[in-house]
C-alpha cells in the first residue's frame, strides 16, 4: 500500500480514537452503572460464583454459560494484556494502570447490558444455532436495521483484517521468531491449520476449546506473575503507590500531562476488555440460560478477569521492574521485566503466554466475525467466511502491519458507535430485565437456592 494510504489510516485512527469516543465509551458505562443502581458492583461476588456453578442444561442455547464466557475471554485476553499494557505504561506512565482499572469497573455495566440484550434479542438461524449481538438488538430491539448492518459490516472487517486476525498473527510470528527462531511464514501456516481445525467445528468446537485453553493460559500467567510478587513483596507497596499517585499527577513519564495518562489508561483498558464493542453480546447469545440477566452477570466477569486480574499482573510487574523509560516497548518490555525477576524463564513465560493469548483471540474473533457475516449474507456462505478467515492468517504473519493496526483501530471504533447508541437507547430494557432477575433471585433465596 502507498505511503499516502498509511498516512490517511494513521490520521483516521488517531481521530476516531480521540477524546470524543473515549468519553462516549466511558460515559456509557458510567451511565449504565448509575442507571442500574451499581448493580454490577453489588452482584460481582455472585457473578463470579455463578461462573463456576453448573447451570440448567435444558435451557435454550448452543453452549454452556462457562463456555460462552471463555469464548468471550478467548477473544479479549490477547495482545492487549501484554503489549497494550506495556504501551500504556511507556506512554502514559504507571498511572495509566489506575485508569485501566477505573475503565474496567464501569465497563462491567456495559458488558452486562450487552449480555442482556444479546440473549433477549437472539434468533435461531437456519442451522438451528443461536445468533445474537448488537446487529440483532439494533434491528429487533431498537428497530434500526441499518445500524445493525453497519455494525456487522465493520465487525467482519475487524475480524479478518484487523484486531481479530492479521494483527494477532503478525504479533505471534514476531514472538515466535524472536524467542524460538521459527520463520514467520511457518508460524502462519501452523496457526492457520490449528485455527482451521477448530473453526470448522463451529461454536460447540470453539466453546470446548476455549473452555480448556482459556483457564489454562490465564492460570499459567497468573502463577508466573504471583511468583514474581511473592518473591519481591518489598517492591509491591512502592509500585502500587506510584500507580495511584501518578494517576493524578502524570509526573513519572508524561511530564505532568495528566490527560495523556488518562487517555492511555482508558484507551488500552477498552482495547483489552472490549466493553462497548459489542462482542460480549455475540458470545452471550450462544449460552444456555433461562434468564437474560443471569448470563449477562456471568458475562460481565470477563471484564473483571481480563483487566482487573490479568492486566494488573502485567502492569504491576512493569512498574516494579522500573524499565518503562528504557526505550524498550511492547512485548519486549514485558518480557524483559519478567526476565528480570525470573532469570532464564521470564522470556519464555511471556512468549508462551502471548502465543496462547493470540491463538485464543483469533479463535474468538473468528466466531464473532462469522456471526456478523451470516447476519449480512445468510448461513449458506458460512464456509466461505471460514476459509477466507483462516487463509488471512498466513499473510498476516508475514506482512508489516502498521497500516492494518490502524485499520483495525478504525473498524473497532466504527463497531463501537452503533453499539453504544443501542445500549443507551435500550437501557430501559436492560433495567426491566434486571428487575425481573431481582424478583427471581428473591424467590430463589426464599426457596434456599443460590
Amino acid at each position: 500500500m502507498g505511503e499516502w494510504f498509511a498516512d490517511i489510516t494513521a490520521e483516521l485512527s488517531g481521530f476516531v480514537w480521540g477524546l470524543p469516543l473515549i468519553i462516549f465509551l466511558v460515559g456509557t458505562g458510567l451511565f449504565l452503572t448509575i442507571r442500574l443502581s451499581f448493580f454490577s458492583f453489588r452482584m460481582l461476588p455472585h457473578s463470579l460464583k455463578m461462573l463456576f456453578t453448573k447451570q440448567d442444561d435444558k435451557s435454550e442455547g448452543d453452549i454452556s454459560h462457562f463456555q460462552a464466557v471463555m469464548t468471550a475471554l478467548a477473544a479479549t485476553v490477547g495482545t492487549g494484556n501484554v503489549v497494550g499494557v506495556a504501551t500504556a505504561v511507556v506512554i502514559g506512565g504507571p498511572g495509566a494502570v489506575f485508569w485501566m482499572w477505573m475503565t474496567a469497573l464501569v465497563g462491567m455495566a456495559t458488558k452486562y447490558a450487552e449480555g442482556i440484550l444479546g440473549v433477549k434479542y437472539r434468533q435461531v438461524n437456519s442451522k438451528g444455532e443461536m445468533s445474537g449481538g448488537p446487529m440483532y438488538y439494533l434491528e429487533h430491539g431498537l428497530g434500526q436495521k441499518w445500524l445493525g448492518v453497519l455494525f456487522a459490516f465493520f465487525a467482519v472487517f475487524a475480524a479478518i483484517f484487523g484486531i481479530g486476525n492479521m494483527i494477532q498473527a503478525n504479533a505471534a510470528s514476531g514472538v515466535a521468531l524472536d524467542v524460538f527462531n521459527v520463520p514467520t511464514w511457518l508460524t502462519g501456516v501452523i496457526m492457520a491449520a490449528l485455527i482451521g481445525l477448530v473453526l470448522l467445528g463451529g461454536i460447540r468446537s470453539i466453546g470446548r476449546t476455549a473452555g480448556v485453553l482459556v483457564p489454562f493460559m490465564i492460570v499459567f500467567y497468573l502463577v508466573a506473575g504471583l511468583a514474581i510478587m511473592v518473591l519481591n513483596l518489598d517492591l509491591i507497596p512502592a509500585a502500587v503507590g506510584l500507580i495511584f499517585t501518578d494517576a493524578f499527577t502524570g509526573n513519572a513519564v508524561a511530564g505532568g500531562a495528566l490527560g495523556t495518562v488518562i487517555r492511555m489508561g482508558v484507551a488500552r483498558g477498552l482495547f483489552s476488555n472490549e466493553a462497548g464493542l459489542g462482542t460480549g453480546g455475540i458470545a452471550a447469545a450462544a449460552a444456555r440460560t433461562d434468564v437474560p440477566a443471569r448470563q449477562a452477570l456471568i458475562s460481565m466477569t470477563q471484564v473483571f478477569i481480563d483487566t482487573i486480574i490479568v492486566c494488573s499482573i502485567t502492569g504491576i510487574t512493569l512498574v516494579m521492574a522500573d524499565m518503562y523509560t528504557s526505550g524498550t516497548e511492547g512485548a519486549a518490555l514485558t518480557a524483559q521485566s519478567f526476565e528480570l525477576f525470573l532469570p532464564g524463564l521470564g522470556n519464555y513465560v511471556v512468549a508462551i503466554t502471548l502465543l496462547t493469548f493470540i491463538f485464543s483471540t483469533i479463535l474468538g474473533w473468528g466466531y464473532f466475525g462469522e456471526k456478523c457475516f451470516t447476519y449480512l449474507v445468510g448461513s449458506r456462505l458460512t464456509m466461505v467466511y471460514r476459509v477466507i478467515f483462516v487463509l488471512a492468517i498466513i499473510p498476516g504473519a508475514t506482512m508489516s502491519l502498521e497500516t492494518v493496526w490502524n485499520l483495525g483501530d478504525i473498524f473497532n471504533a466504527l463497531m463501537a458507535v452503533p453499539n453504544l447508541i443501542g445500549l443507551i437507547a435500550l437501557s430501559g430494557v436492560v433495567a426491566a430485565e434486571t428487575k425481573i432477575f431481582i424478583d427471581i433471585r428473591k424467590r430463589e433465596k426464599e426457596q434456599g437456592i443460590g
